[in-house]
């Protein structure tokens, strides 16, 4: 039996070589060179496969995402009926995701767009030092990427906020769940940051009847998923003044379009869907785990 191995061909002979220091046993075999569809039984992969593909395989037991999202592989007509769907939850993906959200926040915590300005225009000129303890930082989602960001701001002093679907306690994070808690925190966080699954109840979250119950000046950090964000609704909050700058890992579609206007809007920093990059060598032994429990039938 076989491994199919689906992702970008720049990372593909990476993976294939992580996945064979772990267990080299396996058999990897790269897409589109499946060879007989009956000899795979996990597929792992990345965005870009079609899953209605993976209904060629009568013996497939296992897919693995190559992230920690599933939604790529949730997209009709999704996963075939039946085989579990496994995620990364990789502490070097997440220690990534947590030092993009670092950035970004002291970012426009420390008014590093108003001092380069100033540096371009040979501008001496101090600025009112900003209070940590004033910043109000709102988590849209408390899972594995959200509360470690979450413990980490705390470290810095910051007051944390968090909300999620269903209520959690995080030690030092003041917690709000459900529709009501959500327009709530919303209303207080000075700088907001998006790390919520995609699913059909996220999809277009941050609309601009939301937006706008920011606090007037306040940032927002999106390196979730595109899918959260009405971006009309954010240019149109951007160029009202509304909110005073946002940092944009993910976008619909993916690559941004070069004449999309976020690429030279003067409050937007972005970055191409790269906030946290799953390293081939740390995610592959939980994948090969996997396998090896799809194999004996566990969970």
């Amino acid at each position: 039996m076989a491994i199919l191995l689906s992702t970008k061909s720049a990372t593909m002979a990476a993976w294939r070589d992580a996945l064979l220091e772990v267990d080299p046993s396996l058999e990897v075999r790269l897409f589109p060179e499946a060879g007989d569809p009956a000899e795979i039984e996990a597929a792992v992969c990345w965005t870009a496969h079609d899953m209605a593909e993976l209904r060629r395989y009568p013996n497939l037991r296992l897919i693995v995402s190559m992230g920690a999202g599933v939604d790529h592989l949730m997209r009709p007509p999704g996963p075939p009926p039946g085989i579990p769907v496994a995620r990364l939850v990789d502490t070097r993906l997440t220690q990534g995701m947590t030092e993009w959200v670092l950035l970004n926040v002291l970012r426009f915590h420390r008014q590093d767009a108003e001092y380069r300005a100033q540096q371009a225009a040979r501008i001496w000129h101090e600025l009112p030092a900003p209070d940590t303890a004033a910043r109000r930082i709102g988590i849209l989602g408390l899972g594995e990427l959200g509360g470690d960001a979450a413990r980490r701001l705390l470290a810095l002093g910051f007051p944390v906020m968090g909300w999620s679907r269903r209520p959690k306690d995080l030690p030092g994070v003041e917690g709000f769940h459900g529709a009501a808690g959500l327009e709530a925190m919303l209303a207080r966080s000075d700088i907001l940051v998006c790390l919520l699954p995609l699913t059909p109840d996220t999809r277009g979250l941050l609309d601009a009847r939301r937006l706008g119950l920011l606090p007037r000046g306040a940032f927002l950090l999106n390196a979730a998923r595109g899918g959260h964000v009405v971006q009309p609704d954010l240019l149109a909050a951007l160029d009202a003044g509304h909110l005073a700058g946002a940092a944009l890992d993910v976008f619909e579609p993916e690559p941004l379009p070069a004449d999309h206007p976020f690429w030279a809007h003067p409050k937007v920093v972005l970055t191409p869907h790269a906030a946290s990059i799953t390293i081939p060598r740390s995610a592959a032994p939980q994948v090969v785990e996997n396998i090896h429990r799809a194999r004996e039938g566990r969970p």
